[in-house]
């Protein structure tokens, strides 16, 4: 169902049941997937591919040229969207910068209106985005985080997965998994105990990641130390080393 004042490049792939509604323009290298609806006046363009069953709401502008200097377009770039992600008014999403690289955003997603994902993000699966939320290029945000309005990430900043951080904040160092975080500057603030019983972590995994968060943060070892010690006391819970794991990686630091 394609509205008759929309623009659709005869090139572009559509799915089966696509709606497309007034104004809105779909460039020649883009796919949807079936059962996704656009709204009135988004723009597809680039090498951009959307999953099916998403909507895409007014004014959304998704696969322009990233915002980098760097970029030369000497080659296609991609920006890729999963499925049942819904993209909320005038949300922003930038193809990656290097020819073959992608910007990811991932399936059962929720971006609220004014958000923008810049070139080379990587969004996980669940990840809920909150309104102007503005993130600098190579952002990573792994399943299930939410982030907090009015959010600015800094560059190759990392948010673990069931992270959840508070509105207004400035994060310019990683978010380790399932902790919370508010303030500018960002301050930890705890487990996010109450998201992990709604999705049914089980007692002995809460616990355990309890254990963990206070070696690391609360004993005063360094960041390898801590991680040995975490092993040496936690092992075989996957949640712990995905934990353990993520702070030995970090390359900006963990926000404290």
């Amino acid at each position: 169902m394609i509205h008759p004042a929309a623009f659709v490049d005869e090139r572009a792939e559509l799915g089966i049941g696509v709606e497309i509604g007034p104004g809105a323009v779909i460039g020649p290298h883009v796919r949807v997937g079936d059962r996704t609806t656009i709204g009135s006046h988004a723009l597809l363009t680039g090498w951009t591919r959307i999953g099916s069953g998403c909507r895409i709401h007014h004014g959304a502008v998704l696969g322009s040229p990233p915002q980098d200097l760097k970029y030369l377009a000497k080659g296609p770039s991609y920006l890729e969207v999963g499925d049942s992600t819904e993209l909320r008014e005038y949300v922003t999403a930038n193809l990656a910068t290097e020819p073959g690289a992608t910007t990811r955003i991932g399936s059962h997603c929720l971006l609220m209106a004014y958000s923008h994902v810049a070139h080379d993000c990587s969004l996980g699966d669940r990840v809920i985005i909150a309104n102007a939320v503005q993130m600098a290029g190579y952002v990573t945000i792994e399943d299930w985080a939410i982030v907090g309005g009015g959010t600015l990430i800094h560059q190759f900043t990392r948010i673990g997965r069931h992270a959840m951080g508070g509105g207004g904040s400035r994060i310019t160092q990683d978010v380790a998994p399932f902790v919370r975080v508010a303030g500018s500057p960002p301050r930890l603030a705890g487990l996010n105990k109450v998201g992990l019983e709604r999705r049914d972590f089980p007692p002995a995994t809460l616990q355990a990641l309890d254990r963990a968060y206070r070696i690391l943060f609360r004993e005063g070892l360094a960041v390898g130390d801590a991680v040995a010690k975490i092993r040496a006391e936690l092992p075989g819970d996957a949640e712990v080393e995905h934990f353990a794991r993520f702070a030995e990686t970090s390359v900006r630091g963990l926000t404290r």
